[in-house]
């Protein structure tokens, strides 16, 4: 029996068991939403990527253990390195994948990979009542976009040490809560972390789609185009971004870890 091809990639690192695991998924034909949902169930990961050949293009769409999302950045790293990794596509040639977020692209760049997303900035919104006692800190900021609260917290021990109230943060109605502090390590920018528990993620170990609102937020306030990020979850991982207008580059680094197949 010809199996599915499955690989588990730890995106956003540059070395083993590091960054955000993401499983991806390799079809030859369409499939059922229902089966791609009960995979990344399986999968158990935050985010199990599906690639469908169209063209010299992808499809890709994106399942967490319990909902299909619309933007994630650390399984199309995934999906893009395999793809370059496996041969599938030519060293040096840039990847188109057909998303629920339009056209993303990545290309190589001085040994990192660079993802082309839309910039996702937060716009100021009223705290939802008791996300103060549930976060148990105070803000300095709370805005949020098409999908995530944002919240800007005074400081990097504050960030690290944050433990929500998942049940609380569960019941909002967005997919998650981007939570960001001024950075103090050398060479970095900003620090963040991310919680989805509604989406099936208690906390996210890497979220490149939560820098599609970090880039263009801590941009404006530090008046830089580039910057270094850091993700301050107990695994950890890095990126570099940069504004470019209504988009936002995406940069990081991916490392194969798992190779099997899917039988049924």
């Amino acid at each position: 029996m010809k199996g599915i091809p499955v690989y588990q990639v730890d995106a956003f690192t540059d070395r083993p068991y590091g960054g955000n695991p993401a499983a991806v998924c390799l079809l030859s034909r369409p499939r059922e939403e229902r089966w791609m949902q009960a995979v990344a169930a399986e999968m158990n990961l935050s985010e199990t990527a599906f690639l469908l050949p169209e063209g010299e293009n992808y499809r890709l769409r994106w399942f967490t253990p319990t909902m299909e999302v619309d933007l994630c950045g650390h399984a199309t790293l995934a999906a893009a390195h395999l793809l370059w990794e496996e041969g599938m596509v030519p060293e040096g040639r840039a990847v188109s994948f057909q998303t629920r977020s339009g056209i993303l692209r990545a290309v190589q760049s001085q040994g990192w990979i660079e993802l082309d997303f839309p910039a996702e900035p937060p716009e100021v919104v009223v705290p939802p009542p008791g996300l103060e006692g549930a976060l148990g800190v105070e803000f300095s900021y709370v805005g949020r976009n098409r999908m995530d609260l944002f919240v800007e917290i005074p400081s990097a021990k504050l960030l690290r040490t944050l433990d929500p109230d998942l049940h609380f943060l569960a019941a909002l109605p967005v997919r998650g809560i981007i939570v960001t502090a001024p950075s103090d390590v050398e060479g970095v920018d900003f620090l963040s972390r991310f919680f989805a528990p509604g989406a099936g993620i208690p906390e996210d170990p890497v979220t490149g789609s939560a820098h599609c609102a970090l880039a263009p937020y801590w941009g404006r306030i530090l008046q830089k185009s580039f910057l270094a990020a850091r993700q301050v979850s107990p695994r950890g991982g890095a990126l570099r971004v940069r504004c470019a207008g209504e988009r936002v580059i995406l940069g990081g680094k991916a490392v194969t870890v798992l190779k099997g197949e899917f039988l049924r």
